[in-house]
């Protein structure tokens, strides 16, 4: 059994058990994390899709610990007009384990 959502504007797979990493969620680690943007859900051969979410479903998952990517490099150079600007960034995450998906069809 596995579920498709949708969290920050990019789709995730979950299954029960399975550790996701997602954007930076404002909440204490331990705490349980309840996901209601489900497009589909996989259970037994059967595929229900939703149109464009599934109603009346949610994945619950626990958080499990807070971070920072490791850190890329913004090069923007422009050659011959002596232009040349250099940017760090480290983005935020948060680690969810996938506790259980909740259909109620």
């Amino acid at each position: 059994m596995y579920a498709i959502f949708e969290y920050g504007g990019k789709q995730y797979q979950a299954q029960p058990g399975k550790t996701i990493r997602l954007e930076k969620i404002e909440c204490a680690i331990g705490k349980n994390f309840n996901i209601n943007n489900i497009l589909m859900i996989v259970k037994n051969k059967k595929v229900t899709i939703g149109t464009p979410n599934i109603s009346k479903s949610s994945i619950i998952g626990t958080i499990v610990q807070h971070g920072r990517k490791k850190k890329i490099k913004i090069i923007k150079f422009k050659r011959r007009k002596h232009y040349k600007k250099q940017q760090g960034h480290r983005q935020y995450f948060t680690d969810i384990k996938i506790i259980d998906i909740i259909t109620k069809n």
